[in-house]
């Protein structure tokens, strides 16, 4: 009796402590960014090179990879936005349009010209117009459009392979590419990067942020 009392105690011991390793990885550790060790330079040049339009605050720099109808993407700047503006933070959004698969169109017209336009122009007015309206009575006014023109085409076409050169190299660092895809740096210096699809993720920006 006093052996099996001493192995059920072993056992609940490990059960409690096996249940709390999942909690923490469950609640916390599963949600965190990751910090990007490799390719850090390349990963910059890329993403200030890109077409991104912000509201130009003084404070820290969030890079976010985005389109237009991904539902994460909304709710984040719908969510976040707002906070971190008040903070200084400049939200650098890099809106892309996605290319097609296998025939089925994964963008519009007017979401092509748009793009373009606001890789050409950085344009935050612009965006947030766009972000005003729903996005299937979008109609891109005053804006020419993409396609037909080689030029613009172009542009459109550096979005996506934008998008292409960073995943490999995001994944090198733990990070599988998804919408929204945000990186900044926290306070140490250090390059930091999470596909943030999930609400539990945007404690952890907010705080690496300061908001």
């Amino acid at each position: 009796m006093g052996r099996f009392k001493l192995w059920a105690s072993v056992a609940l011991v490990v059960v409690v402590a096996a249940a709390g390793a999942w909690a923490f990885w469950n609640y916390d550790l599963r949600w965190r960014p990751k910090t990007v060790v490799r390719h850090q330079a390349e990963i910059t040049r890329l993403l200030e090179a890109s077409g991104w339009a912000a509201p130009g605050l003084p404070g820290k720099k969030l890079y976010m990879v985005s389109f237009r109808t991904c539902p994460d993407c909304v709710r984040f700047r719908l969510e976040e936005f707002p906070r971190m503006h008040a903070k200084g933070v400049d939200t650098r959004v890099i809106e892309i349009a996605r290319r097609d698969v296998n025939g089925v169109s994964k963008s519009t017209p007017a979401e092509r010209a748009t793009v373009a336009q606001l890789w050409l122009t950085r344009d935050w007015k612009l965006l947030e117009r766009w972000e005003a309206v729903p996005a299937e009575a979008w109609t891109a006014p005053g804006i020419a459009p993409a396609d037909g023109d080689m030029a613009r085409t172009a542009v459109v076409e550096a979005g996506r392979s934008t998008v292409d050169r960073l995943k490999p190299l995001l994944k090198d660092n733990g990070v599988n590419f998804a919408y929204p895809l945000l990186v900044w740096w926290n306070d140490k210096g250090e390059m930091r990067s999470c596909a943030c699809e999930k609400r539990e993720t945007y404690r952890f920006v907010r705080r690496e942020l300061g908001v």
